[in-house]
């Protein structure tokens, strides 16, 4: 059953102004060639405003007036405590602003308000102010020289950073970006992507009114395959911090090649195992942490725990346990404030997750739940959280990244076995294990390659630790200090004394 409308987040939306211009040298702007595209709402396929279609052109502009103020040295010359102090304002105008803000998210791309605003909103601001807190609290090296010499080793900020970053949390994978790379010193120019280009812009017009010179955070949206390509392509962009599609991640390092060797950081898809053992003492708590990790954000997250590995002898048990949680998944109105499954980003993402459940389907594994699409006469994109048991490793459902509500389950024997087929993946972004014996989870998660390895809990984690995966999950690091590292260079000055 549908839950019942929020009438105060709809009148919010309804009152919404909508601005999907570019943000190029302090201010907004239309594409130099005037074109537009359609920002459409997943909630009820309804355009809600034209979007500047940014081009070759616009890029240009973009990395022009980065490089200028980086040149400049308003912002890439500051102390790194002036840079603190106006990134933990940006961040705070992030909190003041964070019904707007959660409302663009919801609208332009679907998921419930609840989690935009909780976590979304929350977590961008956080990511901005740790970074802003922690960069003048990172030192430089001095080396261990012979006596006769002194050698200095330090990061330099690199200069204009380019930033390409995926719909399924436009605002949170935005502020991986731009947090590391203002803190650093370098100026940068975001694209985000064509399906919620939103919340963008508005985030770079809070940055200017914290404290930013003009010039030092720009953003373009556009179409991957022009404004996405010009800015990989640009010889005057010193990184790429990207964030999607393995096939997209290829090309990056395609146009690096075919431009000035750009660094390229690509943090890319997945396909995380997630093995649940028959010792682990509380297996209730393990099928809803399953089942809400794989269905949180419309299961539109590179991370989700999309195969689920269980023990034969509890497998016909547990799987009636996660079948249990999936009515509390039942899509509803991203708007209303009781809703925790929303809609697909838009209606191609919706055709292919119904296509993938077919693929299940043909291929013989077994429909538990769902399988079809939801709320067909809201005129949004929905799809009902399905589940799948009986699956095998080399299905397609089992191999490829689906990027919609769909549950794979997979019964495995024992430990080795386990261990075997969740690594044999061209992914590596994230795993779990589940197991009361502290020997077998600590041994399970070494044998597991991927970026980060939950145990007996899947998804906590903070801004502390980083995020990204091993093997084609790519080899970005978002978060924590290392994040830092990525947007800035390293050099050594080796320094003669004379000394008697």
């Amino acid at each position: 059953m549908n839950q019942p409308l929020s009438t105060d987040w709809r009148t919010k939306a309804a009152t919404l102004t909508l601005d999907a211009r570019a943000f190029i040298d302090g201010q907004r702007v239309n594409a130099v060639n005037g074109e537009t595209f359609a920002v459409i709402s997943p909630i009820d396929g309804k355009t809600v405003t034209q979007s500047a279609r940014c081009k070759a052109e616009d890029i240009d502009l973009a990395v022009k007036s980065a490089r200028v103020a980086f040149e400049s040295g308003a912002w890439s010359k500051q102390a790194p405590a002036k840079r603190k102090r106006v990134l933990v304002k940006f961040a705070e105008l992030i909190m003041k602003n964070k019904e707007e803000l959660a409302l663009l998210e919801t609208i332009d791309m679907g998921k419930p308000i609840k989690n935009a605003l909780a976590a979304d909103v929350g977590g961008a601001a956080n990511c901005i102010a740790w970074y802003g807190e922690a960069i003048d609290k990172v030192y430089d090296e001095i080396a261990p020289t012979p006596h006769n010499a002194l050698a200095l080793i330090r990061r330099e900020a690199m200069g204009v950073i380019g930033a390409i970053v995926p719909w399924n949390y436009p605002m949170l994978m935005a502020s991986w970006k731009i947090g590391p790379a203002l803190a650093a010193g370098n100026s940068l120019v975001l694209k985000p992507s064509e399906k919620s280009p939103l919340t963008a812009m508005r985030l770079a017009e809070l940055a200017m009114e914290a404290g930013l010179p003009s010039g030092v955070f720009n953003v373009v949206p556009g179409f991957g395959h022009e404004a996405g390509e010009a800015l990989a392509l640009h010889m005057d962009v010193d990184a790429i911090g990207f964030t999607g599609s393995t096939r997209v991640g290829r090309k990056m390092l395609e146009y690096s090649g075919q431009s000035n060797l750009k660094r390229v950081f690509n943090e890319l898809g997945g396909k995380s195992a997630n093995l649940v053992f028959a010792d682990f003492s509380d297996l209730d708590r393990a099928a809803a942490t399953a089942a809400g990790s794989m269905f949180y954000n419309q299961g539109e997250s590179c991370n989700a725990p999309s195969r689920l590995f269980v023990q034969e002898s509890v497998a016909d048990a547990f799987v009636e346990k996660v079948l249990a949680q999936v009515p509390r998944f039942t899509p509803g109105d991203p708007l209303d404030s009781s809703t925790t499954l929303g809609a697909m980003v838009d209606q191609g993402q919706q055709r292919t997750v119904l296509n993938y459940i077919e693929s299940g389907n043909s291929e013989g594994a077994r429909l538990v739940a769902g399988g079809t699409a939801a709320r067909e006469d809201s005129g949004g994109f929905y799809v009902n959280p399905t589940v799948f048991d009986g699956v095998k490793n080399d299905m397609k459902i089992a191999r490829e990244e689906i990027f919609g509500p769909v549950l794979s389950i997979i019964r495995f024997k024992d430990e080795a076995d386990a261990v075997k087929m969740a690594n044999d993946s061209s992914y590596g972004l994230h795993a779990a294990v589940w197991s009361s014996n502290i020997d077998r989870a600590h041994r399970v998660a070494g044998a597991l390659r991927a970026g980060t390895v939950h145990v007996n809990q899947y998804d906590e984690d903070d801004i502390t630790v980083p995020f990204g995966g091993y093997k084609q999950s790519g080899n970005g690091r978002d978060k924590s200090l290392h994040a830092v590292e990525k947007y800035t260079e390293l050099k050594t000055t080796w320094i003669r004394l004379s000394m008697q």
